[in-house]
């Protein structure tokens, strides 16, 4: 009779057996199972790339990380006193302008389009500066004498004047091939330029309206106090920013418009009729609004080409440029307004 011996028969070819000390694992065996594991080198493979990939966030994080710009309590206080003197000049001339005596307030307003001039074109920097601002001054002297002598007074004959120093600066920017090329990125920024310088002698056919110069004291009196006292505010109590790279805080800007608002509300409660305190908070909303946005938007564009590492603007214009752009740039809305609702 045959015997069976440990190890063979079916069971023994059926089930494994245990290594024995000679059949071992050896390091390099690990290494192989340790590397078919699944699950284990993907991991390994994904750890590594969220660390590079974290590296490099954080290396583009530090580049784009924006610089804190603070505000300087000195200069918020003289472009408030800037505006100040800039709207005490406008409406006290319009105040002492009369049917014989327009022009000496038409130099006056002529002055100030000269100074927006300098101060815009400084900042946009448009292709062929100086044959831009040449067609400025320009329309601004042509604007000035058609608000003047213009029967009936109106405002069709400005905006020929309008659009023919746009086109006339259009051609300007085109004669040289280096300007040509930033022509279209420069629309907007010449626009600007051409609408401000008119807009000033939107003043010049307002007094000659029987509401007109009433019209101008509400409506400058709102934009002159909205700027002045968000800059004297600013100089204050900066806070809450609108920005880290933008020098001024929303507390100011709301103030600025709500303080104007109801000084033009006041002045339509004294003054003759059709003005109302109703109409005079309407006119000084709008006009304050549009001066504080204006403002506000002048401090955004200069914090831009600063971070775009452009040469930054001459600091006189620059500096007037806020108020300078808040009285000219709100009177097409004064002048709708009075036309309209008054």
């Amino acid at each position: 009779m045959r015997t069976l011996r440990p190890g063979s028969g079916t069971i023994a070819g059926v089930f494994p057996t245990t290594p024995r000390d000679s059949d071992a694992w050896d390091d390099d065996v690990s290494r192989e199972i340790a590397r078919s594991a699944p699950g284990r080198s993907a991991a390994g493979f994904h750890a590594g790339d969220r660390s590079e990939e974290h590296d490099r966030e954080d290396e583009e994080d530090f580049e784009e990380e924006v610089r804190f710009v603070p505000v300087r309590r000195q200069l918020s206080i003289a472009i408030a006193g800037f505006a100040a003197l800039l709207g005490a000049g406008l409406i006290l001339g319009a105040q002492t302008s009369g049917p014989d005596a327009r022009w000496p307030y038409a130099i006056v307003i002529f002055g100030v389009q000269a100074l927006y001039v300098l101060a815009f074109t400084m900042a946009i920097r448009p292709p062929a500066a100086g044959i831009t601002a040449g067609v400025c001054v320009a329309a601004g002297a042509v604007a000035d004498y058609v608000a003047v002598t213009t029967e009936p007074a109106g405002v069709v004959r400005l905006l020929y004047v309008l659009a023919g120093a746009f086109v006339l600066a259009l051609i300007g920017q085109t004669i040289r091939a280096q300007d040509r090329l930033q022509l279209r990125d420069a629309l907007g920024g010449t626009f600007v330029v051409v609408l401000g310088v008119i807009s000033f002698a939107l003043l010049l056919v307002l007094t000659r309206k029987p509401i007109g110069t009433q019209a101008v004291l509400v409506g400058l009196t709102a934009v002159g106090i909205a700027v002045l006292l968000a800059h004297l505010i600013d100089a204050i109590w900066p806070k809450p920013r609108i920005a880290l790279q933008v020098p001024r805080g929303a507390t100011g800007v709301v103030a600025g418009a709500m303080l104007g608002t109801l000084a033009a509300a006041g002045l339509g409660s004294v003054l003759v009729l059709p003005l109302t305190p109703a109409k005079g908070a309407i006119l000084g909303f709008v006009a304050a609004g549009v001066a504080s946005l204006v403002d506000l938007a002048v401090n955004y564009s200069e914090a831009g080409r600063s971070m775009a590492g452009e040469a930054p603007t001459f600091w006189v214009a620059r500096h007037m440029q806020g108020p300078l752009g808040a009285f000219s740039l709100s009177l097409p809305i004064t002048y709708i307004l009075t036309v309209t609702l008054l």
